[in-house]
Parts: structure tokens; C-alpha cells; sequence
């Protein structure tokens, strides 16, 4: 069962992956901001975390080592779209303004500036493209980490 939860996960992810990238982006041609690429490459990490501890079937220790790293990804995740929801509430006067995307900072400036501009966001970040019943994709994106934050407790706890 605990191969088949991690499988389950990665599955989650490599399907939310591609509808972000197929639907998102092809169809409805929507560019991801700074914090929906956070997202996105924390969705990654999970999926790696997971993908590793089905390969490995790990047992005591080291089924505790993945089930830590994919739960803190999560809880990052969890932050990252959080902080996004919040931007998107901001009163129009209140929104931090636009940025360059993150390819050019991450081009020109140092690591550790271009992490503290993501986070602060940007007006790109604050901007509301699409929904889908009534939920914007930063609220989403928030409910499956949590799904996934979720799963990987109960993939720990099985045989």
C-alpha cells in the first residue's frame, strides 16, 4: 500500500503538472507568475521525494526520511500558495508593482535577491486570470498541497 500511495502522488502531481502546462499555459495562454512557478517546482520536489521512496520501498528510518522531506515540501508549498492567496486580496492600491519574470532576475541578480523578490511578489502574482467554482488557481494549488501534505502521513502509516 505504501508503493501504491507514493505512486498515487506522483500520479497527482504529474497530472496537475500537465494541466498547468497544456491547459494553462496552450490553451488558455496564461503566463505563470514568479509564485506559481515556486509551485510548481516544489510540486517537482514532491513528486521526486515520492518517486524515490517507491523505487526504494524504504522500511523504519528511511520511510521516515521521505515521509519528513515530502511534508516539509508540502508545508513550503502550503506557505508559497498562502502568500499568493493573500496577495490576490490586497486592495488595488496596496499591490507590490510589477517586476521582471524570473528568468531575467534570475539572469541578473544573486540568488538570495531574487528568492526575497518572489516572495515579496509582484503585481503579476496579485492578478486573478482564471477560476474554476469560484476557486483561483492559488486557492487550488493550496488545496492539493494539502491533499498531497495529507497523503504522505497516510502512505507513512501504511503497510
Amino acid at each position: 500500500m505504501y508503493r501504491t500511495i507514493n505512486l498515487f502522488i506522483v500520479l497527482v502531481v504529474v497530472a496537475a503538472m500537465s494541466f498547468a502546462l497544456y491547459y494553462l499555459e496552450g490553451v488558455l495562454h496564461l503566463e505563470p507568475c514568479p509564485l506559481c512557478i515556486v509551485d510548481r517546482v516544489i510540486f517537482v520536489a514532491i513528486a521526486a521525494v515520492c518517486l524515490v521512496a517507491l523505487l526504494h520501498n524504504a522500511q523504519g528510518a528511511a520511510r521516515l526520511v521521505y515521509t519528513v522531506l515530502a511534508a516539509l515540501l508540502s508545508l513550503l508549498g502550503i506557505g508559497v500558495s498562502a502568500r499568493h492567496i493573500w496577495l490576490q486580496g490586497l486592495p488595488p492600491d496596496q499591490v507590490p508593482e510589477c517586476g521582471p519574470d524570473l528568468m531575467y532576475m534570475l539572469e541578473v541578480f544573486p540568488l538570495d535577491a531574487v528568492i526575497k523578490r518572489v516572495f515579496t511578489g509582484s503585481g503579476s502574482c496579485a492578478e486573478v486570470d482564471w477560476t474554476f467554482l469560484g476557486l483561483t488557481i492559488p486557492e487550488q494549488t493550496l488545496m492539493l498541497f494539502i491533499f498531497l501534505f495529507l497523503l504522505v502521513f497516510i502512505a507513512h502509516r501504511a503497510r
